[in-house]
């Protein structure tokens, strides 16, 4: 089997070059399941030919990319996207459950009725047995809803702070969702949450959103052990 690589996306010419660069990578990083390979190398020649640019804004793409922590430059070796360790991830998780939480209450306080009501309609197809039977299908829609959890909030600071994180979470999210009946267990989670934010209960949709993420510490703290 190929290994995997970043899907690139052909480059604008009529914005700025570095920023573009920059933005297409950080992009195919961020779309990509980076667990599910063992090394993701970024291929200057190769991305050079898939963007249609020189080396030049390649090299300093990667070079920002490798400040931000989302990838390492082996010498003689290349770049390669970061994957985190299991105690990394773990606390990458156990931030995520505080900040989420603290969504879940902003939302009760600050969100339309209707914009609330999207976050149901993400579900609306998978009843029954029909989460297993589309489990891609449905992964997606769970990477949805936690995005949308955090928009909801209205904090700029909280998504900025997320950012980075969230490459690592999606990737385990998806990674772990057909696992243990995890994906079962899940949307009723969601359902309770959206309920929870639906009935403008605060306390109760915090601590849901917590459980939840922090449920997903537990499973990976004792059946993930590929990152051990």
């Amino acid at each position: 089997m190929a290994p995997a690589r970043p899907v690139i996306q052909p480059i604008d010419a009529n914005f700025s070059l570095k920023a573009k660069v920059y933005d297409a990578l950080k992009s195919a990083i961020t779309s990509m399941n980076i667990y599910d390979a063992e090394e993701l190398r970024l291929d200057e020649r190769r991305l050079s030919d898939e963007l249609g640019v020189s080396r030049t804004p390649i090299r300093e793409a990667i070079a920002r990319l490798e400040q931000e922590g989302l990838v390492r430059t082996v010498p003689r070796r290349g770049a390669f996207v970061v994957r985190k360790t299991k105690d990394e991830i773990l606390e990458m998780i156990t931030v995520w459950a505080a900040l989420e939480s603290m969504a879940a209450r902003l939302i009760t306080l600050n969100a339309a009725d209707k914009e609330i009501a999207s976050l149901r309609k993400m579900f609306a197809t998978f009843e029954n047995n029909q989460v297993q039977a589309n489990i891609d299908e449905y992964s997606e829609a769970n990477i949805r809803f936690h995005q949308a959890l955090l928009n909801l909030a209205r904090c700029d600071l909280m998504k900025k702070l997320t950012e980075n994180t969230f490459i690592h979470i999606r990737s385990i999210r998806m990674r772990t969702i057909a696992e243990d009946d995890r994906a079962s267990r899940s949307i009723i989670d969601h359902m309770n949450i959206i309920e929870a934010l639906e009935d403008r209960d605060t306390e109760l949709a915090e601590r849901l959103a917590r459980e939840h993420t922090l449920d997903l510490a537990a499973h990976v703290a004792n059946n993930v052990h590929y990152l051990d």
